[in-house]
């Protein structure tokens, strides 16, 4: 490029949409146990996910696309977990956040624990841990934007 000339960008409409897309997630102010203090601790000076388009966490389903799941989740909260998911706008998305979430985690054999929210609802990302630190949910926010994009996660 030559000094004195502006700058040119190509790309394809759909490309456009998927950037913008991945770079404007709000996610939804849902947390259901102890992960859910991680998940508050990404908004933080020290992580700060603003710098990823995710900085304002929505209380309301209809103004959010993504929900981080993060904590246990039980059978009799497993509904109420699929009608704010189903109350949300499309496209939507769904991090599953911490071992518990994820399988069960030390409550696998609970009579009352969901063995995994894959079950109630279609998880994109899986943040494994117990608890997962701000930074792994950092990353898997990342991966979440990547695969927006259409890029390869892997």
């Amino acid at each position: 490029m030559k000094t004195g000339e502006p700058g040119l960008i190509t790309t394809t409409l759909e490309k456009a949409l998927e950037w913008g897309r991945s770079n404007s997630i709000w996610p939804l102010t849902f947390g259901l146990a102890c992960c859910a203090i991680e998940m508050m601790a990404v908004q933080a000076s020290k992580v700060d996910i603003s710098r990823f388009g995710s900085e304002i966490f929505r209380s309301s389903p209809r103004q959010s696309d993504l929900m981080i799941v993060a904590g246990t989740v039980t059978k009799k909260m497993a509904p109420r977990v699929k009608r704010l998911y189903d109350e949300m706008p499309y496209p939507k998305y769904v991090i599953a956040m911490g071992v518990c979430v994820i399988q069960g985690g030390p409550y696998v054999e609970g009579y009352s624990v969901v063995l995994g929210v894959d079950r109630v609802i279609p998880v994109d990302v899986y943040v494994p841990g117990c608890p997962p630190t701000p930074e792994a949910l950092t990353y898997g926010i990342m991966t979440l934007q990547k695969k927006i994009r259409g890029e390869n996660t892997r």
